[in-house]
């Protein structure tokens, strides 16, 4: 996910300004421009593969809406752009149609994908005896990934039962983040309320298996870095 393209789609009181020719716009190296400028056609526009007032996952933001669906000029060329509502985080977002697999927008998971995540929930946590920081990396890579069982690994590792050790910092803030994206998304496809979704997770959650803290268990390299 390139972050530079949310940035330059989020819905600001002043607009951003456009490139002044739009063939010129798509050779500029600035990712952000080439987005603007990306068409299908001189005066024509990419089908629409979602609808208005329909719930979508966004990689990098989770659970938003389309409020609606909007065609813009562009330097002579229409562009036609997803309105995307984010109301618990109150933003909005514009991403261009053709944009929509590049930033792996996608429909809310299924059923089948759902039962998968929680079931997920109850496996036994596989944490890699690697360096802190590597491991947050792949943690934060799989909550923006949009792949709600990945998101549901990460909630499954970093999970704490009362009888262990607690979070860090920085272990705190990952699974409050892929915690948030995953009861966001499960509470939208089965119709609940964001506290009713997060019981369903912890109750999924607490029938994993969990070792109880030892005294001579060995320092969680997280800590150590968070100590340091």
């Amino acid at each position: 996910m390139n972050s530079n393209l949310s940035e330059w789609f989020k819905v600001t009181q002043k607009k951003p300004s456009l490139p002044a020719n739009a063939a010129a716009a798509l050779r500029s190296n600035d990712p952000k421009t080439q987005a603007v400028a990306s068409k299908t056609g001189k005066g024509g526009s990419t089908k629409a593969t979602f609808k208005a007032n329909e719930f979508i996952v966004y990689p990098a933001h989770g659970v938003g809406q389309i409020t609606a669906i909007e065609e813009q000029e562009v330097a002579g060329f229409k562009l036609e752009l997803y309105v995307i509502s984010f109301s618990k985080d109150k933003m909005t977002l514009k991403v261009p149609t053709p944009k929509v697999a590049s930033v792996g927008m996608r429909k809310l998971a299924e059923a089948d994908v759902v039962k998968k995540a929680l079931d997920t929930l109850t496996g036994r946590a596989r944490v890699k005896r690697t360096m802190w920081s590597r491991r947050a990396q792949e943690y934060e890579a799989k909550i923006n990934s949009g792949d709600l069982v990945a998101i549901a690994e990460v909630v499954r590792d970093l999970y704490r039962s009362e009888v262990q050790p607690e979070q860090s910092y920085s272990e705190r803030q990952l699974y409050e983040a892929a915690l948030d994206r995953m009861a966001r998304e499960i509470a939208v496809v089965q119709k609940l309320t964001d506290s009713e979704s997060l019981k369903v997770i912890e109750g999924q959650l607490a029938k994993s298996p969990r070792r109880a803290a030892k005294a001579d268990e060995p320092v969680d390299d997280a800590d150590v870095e968070e100590a340091a």
